[in-house]
């Protein structure tokens, strides 16, 4: 039997198909990050008409939610909640914002998927429709 330890790059493009064709279908204009259990980017796209930030953010969120296997807006809220501000982490990437959401395979983050450009709720939105998609 296979141990899942990460994503694949086919699990990556999985991910990152479903999302391309909805946000396709859509009309919006978006970022999508999607790292491996490290935090290393397997995947990217930028759709047009996507803001430059969004491209950086997407990574850092993708990035915040493996490294802390939890989605990047819930640090942040347990971050503010405990008055532990983020730089206390030593970490300059961590970002707080929905949109970053880890991708577990029995009980193990093997990566995240990271969406900027759109509201928060719809960043969060996304990400889980892509890994809604993956089946292991």
């Amino acid at each position: 039997m296979r141990t899942i330890l990460s994503l694949s790059h086919a699990d990556a493009m999985t991910i990152l198909d479903a999302i391309r064709a909805r946000a396709d279908q859509n009309n919006h204009s978006l970022a999508v990050a999607i790292v491996d259990a490290y935090g290393e980017l397997l995947a990217f796209l930028r759709t047009d008409g996507c803001r430059l930030p969004s491209v950086q953010i997407a990574q850092n969120k993708a990035y915040t939610a493996v490294r802390e296997q939890i989605e990047s807006r819930e640090l942040g809220a347990r971050s503010k909640s405990a008055g532990f501000p983020m730089t206390n982490f030593g970490e300059l990437r961590y970002v707080t914002w929905g949109g970053g959401v880890p991708v577990f395979h029995e009980g193990v983050a093997v990566g995240a998927v990271g969406v900027s450009g759109l509201t928060e709720d719809d960043d969060v939105d996304y990400a889980k429709w892509g890994i809604a998609h993956l089946t292991h």
